[in-house]
């Protein structure tokens, strides 16, 4: 499986260690990096190449921690197998892939094991962190001299085989199709639809010019013959993916009860998954409320509302944000999830 690693600029060696997940099915993990919250932005400005040039974000969440961007499942983004029937893939089977991933590549970056580790990632991937996040705490992925971390007991010495996750996050998450169907009318009439709410595409037109660049493709190491064309979202279809998990609530019920923190938000202006949705589930959950809802602020401006409940679950609104909040409000998403991962109030 084909992935992206960028250390984080404030502390690698002690910072978290971050594995995001892209949504769709089908996205390129490039797209999360370049569109959302990587350190590399595509420079609108120029015109002086035929490959797109980068420039830096100053609000990239690899400021505060280490973050894995994958391309899954298998036949997402340079992710690519050898065998035909593996590129027909589910969502069980993508978690299944993404964990063998992982052990991988923590066996095979030893100086990362002791780092807090973090599922993450927004649309589509909200059915799949929590399945993750559960395999890693029910001890599927196996590590050799790791400390565990867990909100409840802390850090304990290292032992042969050892589990870790410290938490894990989901943004605008898919968790359960009959809450978001339901929601997405009567969040149509609450916000109202104009044509200049609609997302300009433009900038989405940049990221296959220059993933497909002979150049890019060099720097990046794409074995040559593999991957014919990069997408950035591959278009869904029956034949090469089944979604097989029908719903998520059951796993978020099971991690945050056993005490693993939660980050879930939701940018206020997302069509396909209100935030009227994930609050309908969120209150399936039946936990009770810490702290109740109000607005949470970034340079004394209201970026959003927020409610704590028991068990260290946090939800949150990205006010202005759409289905990808770090997009649209990428100053606001930083602080949002660097006070969380530091363990403050939003």
């Amino acid at each position: 499986m084909f992935y992206y690693f960028i250390e984080s600029e404030r502390d690698p060696a002690e910072d978290p260690l971050v594995l995001w997940l892209t949504g769709g099915p089908g996205c390129s993990g490039l797209s999360a990096l370049l569109y959302e919250i990587g350190p590399l932005s595509f420079n609108m400005q120029s015109r002086s190449s035929t490959v797109p040039t980068l420039a830096y974000r100053a609000d990239s969440w690899t400021k505060v921690s280490n973050i894995i961007f994958i391309d899954a499942p298998i036949n997402a983004g340079f992710s690519y197998c050898r065998e035909g029937d593996a590129y027909h893939s589910s969502d069980t089977q993508m978690a299944s892939q993404i964990l063998e991933f992982l052990r991988k590549w923590l066996d095979n970056h030893n100086s990362f094991k002791n780092n807090p580790l973090y599922i993450a990632g927004d649309s589509y991937a909200g059915l799949i962190v929590p399945v993750v996040a559960s395999k890693i705490a029910n001890g599927l992925l196996a590590l050799e001299n790791i400390l565990l971390y867990s909100t409840d007991i802390g850090r304990v010495p290292p032992y042969p085989v050892i589990w870790l996750t410290q938490g894990y996050v989901v943004g605008n998450p898919v968790t359960d199709d009959n809450f978001e169907t339901n929601a997405q009318i009567p969040f149509a009439h609450g916000m109202g639809l104009i044509s200049d709410e609609l997302y300009e595409y433009f900038g989405y037109l940049l990221s296959p010019l220059w993933a497909n660049s002979d150049a890019v493709r060099l720097s990046l190491g794409i074995r040559e013959g593999s991957i014919s064309k990069w997408k950035r979202c591959k278009r869904y279809d029956a034949s090469w993916y089944t979604r097989d998990i029908e719903s998520a609530v059951p796993y978020h019920l099971i991690l945050i009860t056993r005490g693993y923190r939660a980050l879930v938000y939701s940018g206020d202006h997302d069509m396909v998954v209100p935030y009227l949705a994930t609050q309908a589930w969120i209150r399936q959950l039946d936990f009770s409320i810490v702290d109740e809802w109000r607005p949470w602020y970034v340079t004394g401006q209201v970026a959003g509302y927020t409610r704590m409940y028991s068990n260290n679950l946090t939800f949150a609104t990205v006010k202005g944000a759409g289905h990808t909040a770090p997009e649209f409000r990428p100053k606001e998403c930083f602080a949002m999830f660097q006070r969380w991962l530091d363990q403050y109030a939003l």
